[in-house]
């Protein structure tokens, strides 16, 4: 199923491993420009270069106990929700290979529509 925000698709099939990010809030400059017609793959691959940066906003997945508390709720998660093939934990962001056992909230909401 394809549902998109923004300019970004968001594809979800079971069976299939989505590569998930999430970032910390205002971890991303907030007078960030992106061409208006760069492709979903290109906005994504500049996006991930500005978390990457990291010249903006928090970077509290620097402190080892924060950190420990994100591996450990990945870790949790993993055997009833997903199949976790591998992550990696940024200073501002995570990065995330999963196989989702269950449907998205994402998908259910937009095949209701």
């Amino acid at each position: 199923m394809r549902v998109s925000r923004r300019r970004l698709p968001h594809l979800s099939v079971i069976g299939e491993p989505p590569f998930v990010t999430f970032r910390l809030h205002n971890s991303l400059p907030p007078s960030r420009e992106l061409p208006s017609r760069l492709p979903s793959g290109k906005a994504t691959v500049c996006m991930d270069r500005l978390l990457d940066e990291g010249r903006a906003g928090p970077v509290y997945l620097r402190i080892p106990a924060v950190v420990q508390v994100v591996i450990a709720s990945i870790g949790k998660g993993a055997p009833a929700d997903y199949g976790l093939h591998t992550w990696v934990v940024m200073p501002n962001h995570v990065h995330m290979l999963i196989t989702p056992h269950i449907t998205s909230s994402v998908a259910e909401r937009s095949s209701s529509a």
